[in-house]
């Protein structure tokens, strides 16, 4: 972090150039020109600028000293919008759009707030986080990739004319933003389950190299968290378990995987979500171990991801009562600073979690901005007003509230990644859905699947099997009948052998206590209430998920997977030591 310092503080002699270099167009939906005339930003730079070159952390330093205020205020943000493309949105992504930012189209929000990056959203009933996510704005990979392209080239006519962070939450499992055309990772808990990080890694490269084909530059995984016996059910299959030892591994490999593709790792949800008993999108959810066995429990996975280079944090709406009681970590300096900062020597991108959230809407959101800022974060995420939220920024820097040198050092940060994430060429899209991808993840759901009880060699049913599941499961109960077709496995409509499908959300009462066999594609927990004689976990409902079961069902490969958490009183796995 030395060198940036020194860097934010050479910028401060350089000279400031100012221009006016905005457009004006109408007020009509598929506009391509702000509403409203934005303030007068600075100039963009020319070719031969030293910002256009040369070492990511220098061209930042170089960028920022010539930036304005407003410049500066933009550059922090980090706002969803409505619409699927770039410049032309229908009427009701238009209407959005107004009430969000008083524009038109991502394009004009983007050239009004001189923003520094978008996230892409998606909305699903099924979805932990769907609360803050209002619209969709992804499909598929190639509308992604132009949208993402459109959003480029709106960045590019800024004065920072830095790239984009476009960023969206691809944990894979049950946060997936998008899903079609994709090679679907199962989800973390699976992978706690393979237990084996190189898979993790090369399945989290896979998923890195089909981000990059799409225009996608950080992704907001891996989830950090160490689950708690009372937590579990908050974040759920979204952590990699239980063992904070074997965590710290898995995340870390998930960030070599994702950054060796040119994608930025965000390490979340810090200081942990994984022992909370609260949801931090409805409140203020409570850390309540004393500060060692914080510090032994929920630190170590961030530890090793940020030594594994991960170039962000996202910082959680949580109360770390050990450390700075009753105040939410996002707007703590003792643990955005101290602790991120100083004891974990973190030198990269502080984020915080959506400012749309509950314990962030405890002020306004030009007031809840500054605070954030002054707490130590670099980037402020889907603020509910943006507006509000940059002029708040900007005058707290004028009244002095907000120190302008934070702001830039605020600002290097993100320019510093922004350079360095933008040496990694992009991908052809025709890497999403590679091969080579599915192979990768293949290995990994194979090593995945957990018998917690039944046999473990030999096929798992004899005779004609049935599948069966609730009806929010007919996607996966259909690709596990091709899957079982596949393998050689009698599969008939009904009367055989029954393999039960339960999933997340699923409770008890969706449980088939006739079933051969129950099958559970998320948290393992439910399987503790099945009466099946045969029990298995798939952590993921993916296809490729599926084709692993099935080869273990019938008979065709082993299940090497072992638990990461604990499900009831069964045993971690029935068929490994």
């Amino acid at each position: 972090m030395t060198i940036v310092k020194n860097l934010v503080r050479a910028a401060f002699v350089v000279p400031m150039l100012v221009a006016l270099t905005s457009a004006c167009g109408d007020d009509q939906p598929a506009s391509k020109a702000p509403t409203a005339a934005p303030a007068a930003p600075s100039a963009a730079p020319s070719a031969a600028s030293p910002s256009a070159t040369g070492d990511p952390a220098a061209r930042a330093a170089a960028t920022v000293a010539r930036l304005s205020d407003e410049d500066l205020a933009g550059q922090v943000l980090i706002p969803y919008a409505y619409g699927s493309a770039a410049t032309t949105v229908d009427k009701a992504a238009a209407a959005g759009n107004q009430k969000l930012a008083g524009v038109n189209t991502p394009a004009e929000m983007i050239a009004k707030y001189r923003l520094g990056g978008l996230i892409l959203v998606g909305f699903k009933p099924d979805d932990p986080t769907g609360s803050t996510n209002p619209t969709s704005n992804v499909e598929n990979p190639k509308q992604v990739r132009a949208l993402t392209a459109g959003l480029q080239d709106a960045a590019a006519k800024l004065p920072a004319a830095a790239p984009l962070v476009i960023g969206t939450d691809q944990e894979y499992g049950v946060v997936t933003r998008i899903t079609e055309g994709v090679t679907m990772l199962p989800s973390a808990l699976a992978f706690g389950a393979a237990g084996q990080p190189s898979l993790t890694e090369a399945a989290w490269h896979a998923a890195g190299r089909e981000l990059g084909a799409m225009g996608i530059n950080v992704d907001f995984a891996p989830v950090a968290d160490t689950l708690g016996a009372q937590g579990s059910s908050v974040i759920g299959s979204r952590a990699f378990g239980s063992d904070t030892t074997a965590n710290a591994a898995q995340v870390a490999a998930a960030v070599r995987g994702l950054q060796a593709a040119g994608v930025a790792a965000t390490l979340k949800h810090f200081p942990g979500h994984g022992h909370t008993t609260g949801d931090s999108h409805n409140e203020l959810p409570l850390i309540a171990q004393d500060r060692k066995a914080w510090e032994s429990q929920d630190l170590p996975p961030f530890r090793s991801g940020i030594e594994a280079g991960a170039g962000l944090v996202m910082s959680g709406h949580l109360n770390l009562q050990a450390v700075d009681k009753g105040v939410a970590a996002t707007f703590s300096r003792k643990v955005m600073t101290d602790v991120l900062r100083g004891q974990l020597k973190f030198t990269g991108v502080a984020v915080s979690d959506a400012m749309n959230m509950a314990p962030a809407q405890k002020w306004p959101a030009g007031e809840a901005a500054v605070r954030a800022l002054n707490a130590g974060n670099d980037m402020l995420l889907m603020p509910p007003e943006i507006g509000a939220a940059r002029d708040g920024i900007v005058a707290a820097v004028k009244n002095g509230t907000l120190k302008r040198e934070r702001l830039v050092e605020a600002v290097t940060r993100i320019l510093t990644l922004k350079f360095r994430t933008g040496g990694t060429a992009q991908p052809e899209l025709d890497a999403v859905g590679a091969e080579e991808n599915a192979r990768a993840v293949a290995a990994l759901d194979a090593a995945s699947i957990t018998v917690l009880r039944g046999r473990c060699a030999g096929p798992l049913a004899t005779g004609p099997v049935t599948v069966t599941a609730p009806a929010s499961r007919e996607v996966a109960r259909v690709n596990l009948v091709k899957a079982l077709q596949g393998a050689g496995v009698n599969v008939q409509a009904a009367g055989g052998a029954g393999i039960h499908l339960v999933g997340y959300g699923d409770k008890q009462v969706d449980l088939d206590d006739a079933a051969a066999i129950t099958v559970m594609m998320d948290s393992p927990g439910l399987l503790a209430w099945s009466k099946s004689p045969t029990l298995i976990a798939t952590y993921s409902s993916s296809r490729l998920s599926l084709t692993a079961l099935a080869a273990v069902i019938a008979g065709k490969a082993k299940a090497p997977g072992k638990s990461p958490v604990a499900v009831g009183k069964l045993p971690r796995s029935a068929c490994v030591k």
